[in-house]
């Protein structure tokens, strides 16, 4: 079995989607995955399956949309990958402790990352790989002009966004246990 997290985009944040943990942790046992754990409520999840990232991703999504109507991005990575996605953090310690991981549900196209990388954005910082942006802010994400839906409109990819603290989390709880 292969060990994976699969990061829900919009999930309780704002009020908007609610989704408590006992129901995420109900749908995930719905679809036979081993080892179901739910971090905070937004949508963090780690499990295990023999089954591919982008069939998980495509029986997530339907799931959702037959159970609460909802279309939402929903990216699944192995434990190798996000490993991969979370020690090439090119930040230097400080910054990268202050970072936020875009994780893509696709890889985007060369001339797209170009374009994410003609920008300068005062204080802001963006490395664009064909699984990541990792991004930093020297104002904080609140106020930045990048965000997840500015990347998503430039790269023309699905994503979702966590902080360092979250990603750190998921990694531990991925090979921790």
């Amino acid at each position: 079995m292969t060990p994976y997290v699969a990061l829900l985009r919009g999930i309780n944040v704002g009020g908007q989607k609610k989704f408590p943990k006992a129901e995420q942790v109900a749908l995930l046992e719905s679809l036979a995955v081993a080892n179901p754990q739910v971090y905070l409520h937004t949508g963090n999840w780690v499990f295990a399956s023999e089954k591919e990232a982008s069939v998980l991703e495509k029986e997530i999504s339907a799931t959702l949309k037959k159970q609460y109507g909802w279309e939402l991005p929903v990216v699944v990575k192995s434990a190798t990958e996000l490993q991969a996605i979370f020690e090439g953090c090119p930040f230097p310690k400080q910054e990268k402790e202050q970072s936020y991981f875009a994780l893509l549900q696709a890889v985007p196209s060369e001339a797209h990352k170009e374009k994410v990388k003609a920008y300068d954005f005062p204080g802001e910082t963006a490395h664009v790989t064909d699984a990541c942006v990792y991004f930093f802010s020297a104002t904080g994400y609140g106020k930045a002009k990048m965000n997840n839906n500015w990347f998503e409109t430039k790269l023309k990819v699905a994503a979702t966004t966590r902080n360092y603290k979250t990603m750190n989390r998921l990694f531990r709880m991925l090979f921790d246990s």
